[in-house]
């Protein structure tokens, strides 16, 4: 099974997520893995906890404006999603989550696959750990824009 929709995978996000930001991050409830993967109106984005992160989760909204697929997006070092110059402003936004547990209204510039640039707002970034306290990762979510 693929973490696309693995449901402990699933549990795992969103249960950080409410935890840490105080809100579900899919309002109905009744909505799970394979809702927020395939069908989810915004991004989500997961990243392990190795010395050079790696990308292990990116829905298909995520996969769009990337312009990666699912194939290409797991494996990847996430700090290829953003460019050169702005990597050191990616690592402090890291480092905060890390010591704050998650970042709110995050803004930014993230690269696609074609190199073509675009921005990121009202980004929320947290912390994925899991009910036993382990720090699993990091995980973004962000609004599509048109």
């Amino acid at each position: 099974m693929s973490l696309a929709d693995d449901p402990t995978f699933f549990a795992l996000l969103s249960g950080s997520f409410r935890r840490l930001v105080g809100r579900p991050l899919i309002l109905e409830p009744d909505l799970g893995p394979d809702w927020l993967y395939a069908q989810a109106p915004f991004a989500v984005l997961s990243h392990d906890t190795s010395a050079d992160p790696l990308f292990v989760y990116a829905n298909r909204a995520a996969q769009r404006v990337f312009g990666y697929t699912w194939e290409e997006f797991v494996g990847m070092p996430s700090r290829l999603s953003a460019e050169a110059p702005e990597r050191a402003e990616r690592q402090r936004l890291l480092d905060a989550v890390a010591r704050d547990g998650f970042v709110s209204d995050y803004a930014g510039i993230r690269v696609a696959k074609d190199g073509r640039r675009f921005p990121v707002t009202e980004g929320i970034v947290w912390q994925l750990v899991d009910e036993d306290g382990t720090v699993r990762g990091q995980a973004a979510t962000f609004p599509l824009t048109a």
